[in-house]
């Protein structure tokens, strides 16, 4: 005889403690849920809704200076350490979970144009600027004194340091490669600019360095060569360049057209993206340390996110008293963003605007993770689009776009009947990537 005996094991649906969460069955078959898509689209819409409520970017602004911030780098090994220059000659090392300077001094009689800190020793800071010096500070030392200075030709523009050598580069008159144990150049680098105003070493190719200069051209170098490796000519200057930190050929570049170019280095005929949004010149861009998003401030007053491979910007901050933004950087852990404005303060935003900073515990982490599975499952619906996208921009802002926007139809209007009325093949259509780009030389 065969007994059928219902067994059940009680710690499938009884609770460990009286706190603990209720044990609930589901059967997740849809035909049981006629009503699950509705229900999803009322949650994402509400989590977008929420998202937009909660989107409070501005963390803090760092007052010291007295003249506007014109360079700013972050510490490679600290993460919570940056330092800045300004148009006064005085350079600042904040700490940005304090918010407050650690460290300031006069280190300059002209303005600052380029601060970076050494990624081989740690205490080790370097300044340059208009008034011919490269200098060295340590913070630790008790004296006022630099531990080294460089003394140069010309005024120098910008300065960055190679990320395992002890040599570091300058750009001026020419782009000068310098040994911290040297007195003068070890290497310099020339074609053709009157000024360099940008350079920037390469994370991964570290050998690689790329300038830019007053004729409207980026410049690529070689350490291991004695001659410049190709230079691109755009139709507008650009102002500032950045490395991707994990695609080693590519780097994008700020122009003063108001976009910004990625480029590889590879083949620099055809830019990989074109960034657009900004109403004014860009003056300076920076990837953050995963390579998937860049920050980008212009003389608009505005800061920008974009993803990397994204031609629209995905956030726009904005204060009223900001003022024109001159240098912009990622923090380490890509989760806070800095600018340096023309006002002297430098202001700390979040990333993402609607994040909580602070610990979150499991539940709250699996619901916001829900929440944005959810958004991501929603997104191309017409409302969640329109919530999500929306954003209240200065009134200068919005007036320079709409006037923008009509010079550009007006010029595509003038293309188009120009094309009507000539031969056929005439008036070829130019890609938007290769339109900025006039030639590359090698």
């Amino acid at each position: 005889m065969k007994v059928k005996v219902l067994s059940r094991n009680a710690s499938d649906y009884v609770r460990e403690t009286s706190q603990d969460i209720h044990k609930i069955k589901r059967n997740f078959d849809p035909s049981l849920h006629p009503f699950e898509k509705a229900r999803e689209y009322t949650r994402a819409l509400n989590a977008v809704k929420l998202e937009r409520l909660f989107a409070k970017p501005f963390v803090g602004a760092l007052s010291g200076h007295v003249d506007g911030v014109y360079c700013m780098a972050k510490h490679p090994l600290k993460l919570t350490t940056i330092v800045s220059g300004s148009g006064d000659g005085e350079l600042r090392i904040w700490n940005l979970s304090e918010q407050t300077a650690t460290w300031n001094i006069s280190g300059h009689k002209g303005i600052v144009r380029g601060v970076c800190c050494s990624p081989t020793k740690s205490d080790f800071y370097y300044s340059c600027g208009t008034d011919k010096t490269v200098k060295i500070w340590n913070p630790n030392e008790l004296s006022d004194e630099p531990i080294n200075t460089f003394i140069g030709k010309s005024a120098f523009s910008a300065i960055d340091h190679h990320r395992s050598d002890l040599i570091f580069a300058t750009s001026g008159s020419q782009v000068d490669i310098w040994d911290e144990n040297r007195s003068n150049p070890i290497k310099s680098f020339t074609w053709g600019a009157d000024t360099i105003h940008a350079v920037k070493f390469n994370q991964i190719e570290s050998n690689i360095l790329g300038s830019c200069g007053t004729d409207r051209s980026i410049t690529l170098h070689d350490l291991r060569m004695n001659s410049p490796l190709a230079k691109l000519i755009l139709q507008m200057k650009t102002n500032a360049i950045s490395w991707n930190p994990m695609e080693a050929f590519n780097f994008t570049a700020a122009n003063e057209d108001h976009n910004c170019y990625t480029f590889d280095m590879r083949k620099m005929d055809c830019a990989l993206n074109v960034l657009k949004g900004h109403v004014s010149a860009v003056l300076d861009l920076d990837y953050s340390p995963t390579g998937e998003e860049i920050v980008t401030g212009a003389y608009d007053r505005t800061l920008r996110i974009f993803h990397s491979r994204k031609g629209h910007s995905r956030d726009i901050y904005h204060t009223k008293r900001m003022q024109r933004i001159f240098c912009v950087k990622f923090s380490m852990d890509s989760k806070y963003v800095l600018s340096g404005s023309d006002d002297g303060n430098v202001r700390l935003w979040k990333a993402n605007a609607s994040e909580k900073i602070g610990p979150k515990d499991y539940r709250e982490r699996a619901h916001l993770e829900y929440a944005e599975k959810l958004k991501d499952r929603y997104k191309n619906l017409p409302e969640l689009k329109r919530i999500s996208r929306h954003r209240h921009i200065p009134k200068a802002v919005k007036t320079a776009q709409n006037t923008k926007l009509i010079m550009l139809q007006s010029q595509r209007r003038k293309e188009e009947n120009l094309r009507k009325h000539s031969k056929k093949d005439s008036i070829p259509y130019k890609a938007e990537r290769k339109k900025s780009i006039i030639g590359v030389a090698k």
